[in-house]
């Protein structure tokens, strides 16, 4: 049975097709595209016109790629820039009677339950509690435990969307945006409490982004980035090289990489160096799994989540 999986979120639209053989998910294709439909999105307010044709073409490119390899079940997820946009509604309808394609709007928690799973479901020590952070476009989702027992979990409103767009109106930054962001981040993240995980993995563009980077990539290649490691210390000179580079510069230094995530790669590392100094985590475990993976993991194979006090 191959089963499709699209994650729409603020800054990226992701499909997953895999097959279903007994209690194994083997994965045939993977593929993204970057419209990011959140883009100037306040609480309240209108996804764009332009945005709803550039995610329409997506969405029925996608349906296309979905026929070929005959899927029984498609699942649609979206995040946050769905969560408080106006006009939601209307695009599902408009997504449902173009391309057949049923959209589900989920909540933050649910959002990192998904992203939990997806990280943590092929780990073979399954006894062993690990945090799984999953930087977004317009949220940040932080989980703490394991498959059967989740100690923590939490959405934050923000993410490398919003936070470029909210504190960062000059290409290179500002010293002061800089400090303004962090000190923003520091207030937010205050309130984690948990005990010192087993694992950190790093789900979603940006870990993924700085780990092709790190490795000398020019070309994103998914074998090579699944299960390879960032340093805290890899995370702050990357950070550092970022802030004296415009999003162009970045760009033509990092090549097709970045590309699409240039303006905003920097706002994520931000977010990422901050919840490692923070947590006192000293590496994280780079994953190219995430939501799209999560969704078919619980709905499929059935794998559960309790959430502990």
């Amino acid at each position: 049975m191959n089963i499709a999986s699209i994650d729409i979120g603020t800054n990226t639209v992701i499909l997953l097709i895999g097959k279903i053989n007994g209690n194994k998910f083997i994965t045939l294709h993977n593929e993204f595209r970057i419209p990011r439909v959140g883009k100037g999105l306040k609480s309240g307010g209108l996804i764009k016109e332009e945005k709803i044709i550039e995610l329409m073409n997506v969405l029925t490119d996608y349906k296309v790629i979905i026929g070929k390899y005959n899927c029984t079940k498609i699942f649609a997820i979206a995040t946050n820039a769905f969560r408080i946009a106006s006009n939601s509604k209307e695009i599902i309808d408009l997504v449902k009677n173009q391309t057949g394609i049923n959209i589900e709007i989920i909540s933050g928690n649910e959002e990192a339950e998904y992203s939990f799973l997806g990280a943590v479901s092929e780990d073979k020590n399954k006894d062993h509690y690990n945090l799984v952070i999953d930087i977004g476009g317009g949220s940040t989702e932080l989980i703490f435990g394991k498959p059967g027992n989740i100690q923590y979990k939490n959405s934050f409103n923000t993410g490398v969307v919003v936070g470029t767009e909210r504190f960062f109106l000059h290409s290179p930054p500002l010293f002061s945006e800089c400090n303004n962001f962090t000190d923003y981040l520091s207030e937010i993240f205050k309130e984690i409490n948990i005990i010192r995980p087993f694992k950190t993995i790093a789900i979603a563009g940006t870990p993924t982004t700085l780990a092709c980077i790190n490795k000398g990539l020019t070309d994103y290649d998914e074998d090579l980035v699944e299960g390879s490691i960032l340093k805290a210390v890899d995370v702050r000179k990357l950070k550092d090289e970022l802030s004296y580079l415009s999003a162009q510069q970045i760009e033509e230094k990092y090549k097709s990489v970045v590309t699409g995530r240039e303006d905003v790669l920097f706002a994520g590392t931000i977010i990422l160096f901050q919840l490692m100094e923070q947590l006192n985590i000293p590496e994280v475990v780079v994953s190219t799994k995430g939501i799209r993976y999560g969704v078919i993991y619980k709905n499929i194979i059935n794998i559960n989540l309790t959430t502990g006090n």
